[in-house]
């Protein structure tokens, strides 16, 4: 078997892996408070082009989107965000378990427009009644988004100026970041996300790490009091350097974005192999994962030999299928799918 389900089935990149079991015998303080992490965070500062960024290390995705999303919001605040967000539909109602609302807007292959946002917020106050509502406190992204759609610079940009506008804060969900970052034809950059997002964390687990998120606020003013949320929260890791080697390895030398590259490439070449079958994809994908829809008879004899994931309810025909490459897929495990699709297909 093969397999493309997802981008943390490995451990980790083997760098990281050395880094950590170099350093497994030193006794260092906790919860982050080590050389490790500090150098880590500086290096990710210098990446962001934000010298006086704050940057939290967080053991998980869910628990970053949780804990940040409670530190931007009031008690009578929701989030904004598209009905497809990672936190709408995926993450078991992590947000709703913190006392917030997601409030759902339009989505657009995965992403939210910017004058869909200032219109919410323009008609929720327009309305005598809004005091008894769930007011807009903030806006959630992701990039790339669920379906591996990514925001151009204009849209963000146009986010970002509906957000400042509004006084709202705009955060991103960076969990799959180094994919969209390398994309081919990418606009957007690592210093152009922290300029225009308030808070937003580049993901570590999708991308090369045993685990862990860094959240970053360029204004540390907008996550104050965090330390202690991120503990509320179980997000909070006691062998804090764990997080620091592995981000400062990731962010030594390039690796964050060599891992991400190799994950890209490979999944533009798996994509071509079912181009060329005339498979249809419902979402062009410049990342690392593809969807593409195939008939229910291919799929089923597919999975005799590769794992991949359903993407929806299965469809009475057809059904939308993902493929997921990630740091350590191989071109002989592409090179194989070829050789299965061409028998099944």
């Amino acid at each position: 078997m093969i397999h493309f389900d997802t981008d943390y089935m490995e451990g980790a990149h083997p760098e990281v892996m050395r880094r950590l079991m170099e350093t497994n015998d030193e006794q260092t303080a906790g919860y982050g408070a080590d050389a490790y992490t500090a150098h880590a965070k500086e290096l990710i500062r210098q990446a962001c082009g934000q010298p006086q960024a704050a940057v939290h290390l967080l053991v998980g995705g869910t628990q970053t989107n949780a804990t940040v999303i409670d530190a931007l919001l009031a008690r009578h605040e929701g989030v904004l965000a598209a009905e497809t967000a990672h936190i709408n539909v995926h993450e078991a109602g992590a947000i709703e378990a913190t006392g917030h609302k997601v409030i759902t807007l339009p989505t657009h292959s995965g992403k939210v427009r910017a004058d869909e946002v200032a219109a919410y917020i323009r008609d929720f106050y327009r309305d005598d009644t809004y005091e008894h509502m769930v007011a807009p406190g903030m806006l959630y992204i992701s990039h790339p988004t669920e379906y591996g759609t990514l925001y151009t610079l204009a849209e963000l940009e146009a986010l970002s100026r509906v957000c400042r506008e509004t006084g709202i804060p705009c955060y991103m969900d960076g969990a799959r970041l180094g994919y969209g970052l390398v994309a081919e034809g990418t606009d957007v950059t690592l210093q152009d996300i922290a300029r225009l997002c308030d808070v937003f964390y580049i993901g570590g687990t999708k991308v090369g790490a045993l685990f862990g998120e860094a959240v970053v606020a360029s204004d540390p003013r907008r996550l104050p009091h965090f330390f202690p949320l991120i503990k509320q929260h179980g997000a909070l890791l006691a062998k804090g350097r764990l997080l620091g080697i592995q981000f400062e390895t990731l962010f030594t030398e390039g690796l964050y974005w060599r891992a991400a590259d190799h994950a890209v490439r490979l999944a533009q070449k798996l994509k071509q192999l079912f181009v060329a079958k005339g498979y249809r994809f419902p979402f062009d994908s410049p990342t690392n994962q593809q969807f593409v829809c195939l008939p229910n008879e291919v799929i089923d004899r597919l999975l005799a030999h590769v794992t991949f994931e359903l993407w929806g309810p299965r469809g009475e025909r057809e059904t939308v299928v993902r493929f997921v490459t990630s740091w350590a897929t191989r071109e002989e495990d592409v090179e194989k799918l070829g050789e299965i699709l061409a028998i099944c297909s």
